[in-house]
């Protein structure tokens, strides 16, 4: 497995090796063992996935509030899309800082987004479907959103117009008067 640090602690880049040949390929997309090698000793207890149907479409910046944070790891299995992370974790170096990559089922980059960071991203394609591990159960009453195009965060999304957004992305609160609940390790703010 192929490790690229990104600019934010503790959110990487990872890319599981892909073995082919004139009928395909097969990788090995999931590992403790490996992931453990390249730093990551995250357990893992929910996996989700997502289906996007129009080319466009934003889903983001969601959080799940402490005690139920959830660091992820996250992969675009059919078609493309704009991943992006922001470290919301009160009194890093890199506070409100972002990082996108694109994740897609041709290149099989994988995201590993810590506790403590936003998370959300745009289609690059129709049809896009995202699946993504998660360290903690998902719990509505720690839902959260922050407005995807917030000018405090000044995030460079990939768009030819207007996003697909759901209510709650739409009604999402600014970063600007935001008050992160998450502490320097990505625990509750104390």
């Amino acid at each position: 497995m192929n490790r690229v640090d990104t600019p934010l602690q503790g959110a990487v880049l990872l890319t599981p090796k892909r073995f082919g040949d004139d009928r395909g390929w097969f990788s090995e997309v999931w590992n403790a063992r490996a992931l453990e090698a390249a730093g990551i000793t995250a357990e893992f207890v929910q996996d989700n996935h997502s289906y996007s149907k129009p080319k466009g479409t934003l889903r983001g910046l969601h959080y799940q509030a402490p005690p139920h944070g959830q660091a992820k790891l996250v992969r675009c299995t059919a078609g493309a899309v704009w991943d992006v992370a922001v470290d919301v974790r009160a009194g890093s170096a890199t506070y409100g800082r972002w990082y996108g990559a694109e994740l897609s089922a041709a290149n099989g980059v994988q995201f590993f987004i810590p506790v403590g960071f936003l998370h959300g991203f745009v289609t690059l394609t129709e049809d896009a479907e995202v699946q993504y591990k998660c360290t903690g159960y998902y719990a509505p009453e720690a839902d959260g959103a922050v407005r995807w195009d917030s000018a405090a965060l000044g995030i460079d999304w990939p768009l030819d117009g207007a996003p697909v957004l759901s209510e709650k992305d739409a009604g999402a609160r600014d970063f600007a008067v935001w008050e992160t609940p998450f502490g320097p390790d990505g625990g509750a703010r104390a």
